[in-house]
């Protein structure tokens, strides 16, 4: 009897490469409206107009016939660089071709503030700049000739209307496309010609020349009629970038960019009309490749706000630090007075999630979701989250609101009343509710700052009644969650969380605390890949779904501040070192890195991942500013 062998086994294809870039190459584009994704060879492969959580226009990030638009040379995919002009959203790709180079430049770009805001109308008093509601791209020859090409094909409705394309008053230089309830336009100073649900110009510019094209939603469909027009917008574009830039507090330090492009990243994620900052720009992008932990989190969690509002006041952008908490008391409460876990950015409750199975999602990753079926979960960290807010953004303006406190009595007596229930913690698992120790550790965080801030109001009633109320909760945890000296995922497990980090990030214990260093020691040697934190064991937890998932950037960056908080700085120091290093191009974060192949996972960019640099980074720096004073 015979075997065959490896020789005798028919050859095998080599797998199709995939037609989706990496998403760490994406570079982000925002006018604090909405936001835009393009990809290397210049193509917008996500844009949502008006807002950040409105259909797609450009939805090739989830499927490649989904729409697009590109203008750069023709029959090249790779520039030979690209950057942020410094202080800017504003990214500038340079090409160099066998004929010449080009610059090209694009924006969604911003402009002195011209009346009442239309088609975003704002809850917030409006500033000074606004955004211009189009996206704007010159195109500069640097040298010799090159031949550029101009396509744009939105597909409306996550692509589900293609564009019907006419010429205004027959002029080849301005093109409207309808579809699905709303009307672009295409305004460039190349000749344009329709093809199905495209429209496509090609000229060859020589060096000095520049075009332009530009892509409106605006009100009366606005947009720049010449180069020159369209240039003065990119330039106050990048005015207004560079004066918010101007206001924010810098460390002189090494990590001074990182945090910069995180500060601008920030920025760039908040939707000005109302103050609310988006979780990420994205939906469905896997958290494992071609897995179905695809999720919309283009929406606004409250766990979000304490992390938000400590960065903003670090940074000194108090004016965005009190939009946002003012997005916050606006917000319309359960029945029960608590707070959902997240809102959508106009403060939206119903975030009823769909699935669109006709889109082939990102690189096959499926289902492509709209909508976020947790909205209406109970977590019951949600509370923690809120009150830290307040009371740190009570401090820094050293008053208290009178529209807060009633905010504060809610939440505190929503803490109090639930604190002892079981929830779905604060990733969401879709299994079954359990008593998670980092729940209960936000309930805790509820009450002690609840008492702080009544003890700044004088109320010495509410201050001893909540007071007492945390301390009952500290003692419920350290009995309960507990386990081998270490702080565990819930009551009933020995499985490690890297949600209890928490622990170490909002004072729960004493730096010197022999638990808290353990739980900290225990994450960091067993709960990582590579060095790289975990959000937990997938095999450990009931989260409702399957497979595997990356490193969690936000649980490596809280394990930075754990480390510097138990006088680890050393070793602080270098996870930090690496978690800059691992960046993308662009200096930007998605939710999620795989150690294995080096690729960032998850929406993107990730607002939580930029939040918890800042703070770490925060960390290490205040440390070392304190050990020169010694």
């Amino acid at each position: 009897m015979t075997t065959a062998s490896d020789d005798d086994a028919p050859p095998r294809s080599a797998a199709a490469p995939s037609p989706f870039p990496p998403i760490a190459d994406y570079a982000f584009l925002s006018n604090c409206h909405t936001g835009a994704l393009i990809a290397p060879d210049g193509s917008v492969d996500w844009l949502c107009v008006p807002r950040f959580d409105s259909p797609s226009v450009f939805g090739s990030l989830l499927d490649r016939e989904a729409g697009m638009f590109r203008i750069g040379p023709f029959g090249l995919n790779v520039p030979a660089s690209r950057q942020y002009e410094p202080g800017t959203n504003i990214i500038s790709a340079v090409w160099n071709t066998p004929t010449g180079w080009v610059n090209v430049r694009s924006a969604l770009t911003m402009s002195t503030t011209r009346g009442e805001d239309t088609v975003t109308p704002h809850t917030r008093p409006p500033a000074d700049e606004d955004a211009d509601h189009m996206l704007v791209r010159t195109v500069t020859c640097l040298d010799g000739s090159v031949e550029v090409e101009l396509v744009c094909e939105p597909v409306f409705d996550y692509g589900r209307a293609p564009a019907e394309w006419v010429l205004v008053n027959g002029d080849r230089h301005t093109a409207d496309a309808s579809g699905a309830g709303l009307t672009l336009r295409l305004q460039t100073d190349m000749a344009l010609g329709i093809e199905g649900g495209r429209v496509r110009a090609r000229h060859m510019l020589e060096k000095g020349e520049t075009l332009y094209c530009a892509l409106t939603w605006a009100a009366e469909l606005a947009a720049p009629g010449t180069v020159e027009e369209a240039v003065a917008q990119l330039d106050a574009t990048a005015t207004f970038w560079r004066r918010w830039f101007s206001h924010a507090r810098f460390p002189d330090h090494r990590w001074r960019e990182a945090i910069q492009r995180s500060a601008l990243t920030i920025k760039g994620l908040t939707y000005m009309p109302t103050g609310a900052t988006v979780a990420a720009l994205t939906t469905s992008l896997p958290e494992t490749p071609g897995g179905e932990r695809n999720w919309d989190y283009r929406y606004t969690w409250m766990r979000d706000s304490t992390f938000t509002l400590q960065a903003l006041h670090y940074l000194n952008l108090d004016w965005e630090a009190d939009e946002f908490m003012q997005f916050i008391a606006d917000l319309e409460s359960n029945g029960d007075g608590a707070l959902q876990i997240m809102y959508g950015i106009d403060g939206t409750r119903d975030l009823t999630e769909s699935t669109r199975d006709d889109l082939s999602g990102y690189a096959g990753a499926r289902p492509v979701r709209i909508g976020n079926g947790a909205f209406d979960q109970r977590q019951n960290d949600v509370f923690g989250a809120v009150l830290d807010s307040i009371l740190l953004h009570t401090v820094r303006s050293k008053r208290l609101p009178r529209r807060l406190w009633p905010l504060v009595q809610q939440q505190a007596a929503c803490a109090s009343a639930v604190w002892r229930d079981p929830d779905q913690g604060i990733w969401e698992a879709r299994g079954a509710p359990q008593h998670y120790v980092s729940s209960k550790l936000m309930c805790w965080v509820a009450l002690d700052r609840a008492s702080k801030i009544a003890g700044i109001r004088g109320d010495r009633a509410a201050e001893d009644t909540w007071r007492a109320t945390a301390e009952e909760i500290r003692a419920d945890i350290l009995a309960h969650g507990v386990k081998k000296g270490v702080l565990r995922q819930h009551y009933d497990t020995e499985a490690l969380d890297a949600s209890t980090l928490l622990a170490a990030v909002f004072g729960f214990l004493p730096r010197g605390d022999v638990r808290l260093r353990a739980t900290v020691d225990a994450i960091a040697s067993d709960l990582t890949e590579d060095g790289f934190v975990l959000r937990y064991r997938t095999g450990e937890t009931d989260d409702g779904l399957s497979g595997r998932e990356g490193s969690f950037l936000i649980c490596s960056f809280w394990l930075v501040s754990a480390l510097t908080v138990v006088d680890q700085v050393q070793e602080a120091t270098d996870l930090m070192e690496r978690l800059v290093s691992v960046s993308s191009p662009l200096g930007l974060y998605a939710e999620e890195f795989d150690t294995s192949t080096g690729r960032h996972l998850g929406n993107f960019p990730q607002a939580f991942s930029h939040l918890a640099l800042i703070e770490a980074a925060g960390r290490i720096i205040l440390h070392e500013r304190m050990r020169e004073l010694m």
